[in-house]
């Protein structure tokens, strides 16, 4: 009889199997593909070769998009959306090495597109199979964990919720158990409440239960004594889940510092590996752009010179990673104004400084164009929390209480709350603090696959804005 739990016993093992797997689609749907098209089984030593380049880099793709990261708590069809992106990732990168190796040539574009089309259909048609597969599993008793939940609170609440939305791991929550039944409110009803037994150690037993999460708040010290006491002469899985939800996380996670696991609260993305890999892409990207608008950049450099008197770039202030200061740059869009010291007043609609061919530039975002050369830098990144004047940090630092924390990874010329369209005039708290939780969930969810994202949809939304005047 196979054990419960299997996936969590060979979890390691079953990672580097689909990773596998996912090559032996992308390879037989490249085969497929090729024997469609040519009508033979016999594949080209060249298209062998482009076949074998893209079963390489799938897993390296597919790990930046995080196609192998735990789905817990996120839709099936946000899933594929992902594994799509991932796939037109490679498609791009492909075509590319056949460009610049000149051997583009050489293959056949309908093969080409079939190949990738085929992938996803395989890649998807896969999980589809090991969801149904898992589905089995679970009906026959495969892939369960029993377990209780040592406390029945706000918290507990939260485990149980999210547990149900990820049913793969085989978790089961059989009941709560709690010192004080009688005073929980009714919200427990669908998940059964038992007083905490005399003996915890035989209930656990006759219950047949696997696991014991203690979902108490962390002041609870003692009876969290007490209990690994009462379990002593058990070997059920005991877990504790850190009541922090009630603090305001960014970036969070568990790590080793000296020895002594450490929560980290508050810590930025951008460290190690991702770091390289930010750094990396921005810095492609932003020459690459470069020198495709060179012409743009010159035509514009004219235009605002042309348009009223004064400098063509705007230089101002702000904050980057870590809160320090930064120059940015963009095109001159207003007429030379003086302002109180200390004090930036934003554009606003019918705004008497903007000059005519400023307006074009700030509907169209062009004017925005010259922070390439900021993220060359390295002062500023394609995609991030946009950078605000100085001034305006000072003031909703106060009033938006994590305010600053969007500082956590160096702003950008186009981030996740523009594309959601929290950009242009902030004129109520209300509309900062919606552009700050946008920037907060970028920063908490970061990948390079979410920067691809970003940076596709914002040739849709985020050139032009009603909201950018």
């Amino acid at each position: 009889m196979l054990p419960k739990g299997l996936l969590k016993e060979y979890s390691r093992a079953l990672a580097i199997l689909m990773r596998f797997v996912d090559m032996l689609m992308v390879l037989t749907a490249g085969w497929a593909a090729f024997v469609y098209r040519f009508h033979t089984f016999n594949v080209f030593s060249s298209y062998l070769v482009a076949m074998l380049m893209g079963v390489l880099i799938t897993p390296i793709v597919f790990s930046f998009f995080t196609i192998y990261a735990s789905v817990r708590g996120k839709g099936l069809v946000s899933h594929f959306i992902n594994l799509i992106q991932a796939v037109l990732i490679i498609a791009f990168f492909l075509a590319g090495l056949a460009f610049f190796t000149r051997s583009g040539e050489q293959y056949s574009r309908l093969w080409f597109m079939n190949w990738m089309f085929a992938s996803i259909t395989l890649l998807i048609l896969f999980r589809c199979a090991l969801l149904l597969l898992l589905r089995f599993m679970r009906s026959h008793g495969l892939n369960e964990r029993r377990v209780v939940i040592f406390g029945a609170n706000a918290l507990g609440i939260k485990i149980v919720e999210t547990v149900q939305q990820a049913l793969w791991t085989g978790f089961h929550i059989v009941t709560f158990i709690d010192d004080d039944v009688i005073t929980k409110p009714n919200m427990f009803n669908q998940t059964p409440i038992v007083s905490t037994p005399s003996n915890l150690s035989a209930y656990l037993a006759n219950e047949k239960i696997d696991e014991i999460w203690l979902a108490l708040p962390l002041r609870a010290e003692a009876r969290v004594k007490e209990i690994l006491y009462e379990l002593r002469h058990h070997t059920i899985t005991t877990r504790f889940v850190l009541d922090i939800f009630g603090l305001d996380l960014l970036n969070h996670s568990i790590t080793d510092v000296a020895g002594f696991p450490v929560l980290n609260i508050r810590a930025t993305p951008m460290t190690g590996f991702n770091r390289l890999t930010k750094a990396i892409e921005d810095r492609i990207i932003a020459a690459w752009i470069l020198v495709i608008i060179s012409p743009l950049l010159l035509l514009i450099a004219a235009g605002v010179k042309l348009s009223s008197k004064g400098p063509i770039f705007f230089k101002q202030y702000r904050h980057g990673w870590d809160g320090r200061i930064i120059k940015v740059y963009k095109f001159r869009t207003m007429k030379i104004h003086a302002e109180k010291e200390g004090h930036v007043t934003q554009a606003r609609a019918g705004d008497e400084r903007v000059t005519a061919f400023g307006k074009f530039l700030r509907r169209t975002s062009l004017d925005e164009l010259p922070q390439f050369i900021n993220v060359l830098q390295g002062r500023m990144s394609i995609v991030g929390p946009r950078p605000h004047a100085v001034q305006h940090n000072e003031f909703y630092k106060d009033a938006i209480h994590i305010y600053m924390q969007r500082h956590r990874v160096k702003p950008g010329i186009t981030g996740w709350a523009q594309i959601n369209g929290w950009r242009g005039e902030t004129d109520t708290l209300e509309k900062m603090q919606k552009r700050v939780e946008y920037d907060l969930y970028y920063i908490n969810n970061w990948s390079f696959g979410f920067d691809m994202k970003i940076i596709f949809l914002t040739f849709f939304r985020g050139f032009v804005n009603r909201n950018a005047y």
